[in-house]
């Protein structure tokens, strides 16, 4: 049931008619609470987290040559060592039991938003007829 309301927000955010617009503007924090309780209830079935880390990779790109002087031929490019960053995902170790706890809270949370989540469809709808 929760995933079904989860992809119809996600299809409605995606579209872009002024009643969809509203919806998913006011719908914004039910989103989010779905996606940290997926990711929580992965977190709990796998045993540990992910975090995401930024890595530097080294690599070699071409660059202007110097300046010349008016009237003389351009210099040629030359190689020059640059870095790029790169997301990782790694595995965490987590308290299970806290994870549980918080998973919990969040589906307390997730049945608050929910409920205004349906007042605000109600008067989106009742604001943008379509």
């Amino acid at each position: 049931m929760k995933r079904l309301t989860f992809l119809a927000l996600a299809a409605l955010a995606a579209c872009g008619t002024p009643q969809e617009q509203c919806i998913s503007r006011n719908t914004r924090d039910l989103r989010t609470v779905d996606r940290l309780i997926n990711e929580s209830e992965g977190n709990l079935k796998r045993g540990y987290a992910y975090e995401t880390i930024t890595v530097y990779e080294d690599y070699w790109r071409s660059c202007p040559g110097p300046r010349a002087a008016p009237g003389e031929p351009p210099s040629p490019p030359r190689m020059c060592l640059d870095r790029r960053p790169e997301l990782e995902q790694r595995p965490k170790a987590i308290d299970l039991n806290e994870e549980a706890r918080k998973l919990a809270s969040l589906k307390e949370k997730r049945k608050t938003l929910v409920r205004q989540a349906e007042r605000v469809i109600a008067a989106c709808k009742a604001e943008y007829p379509e």
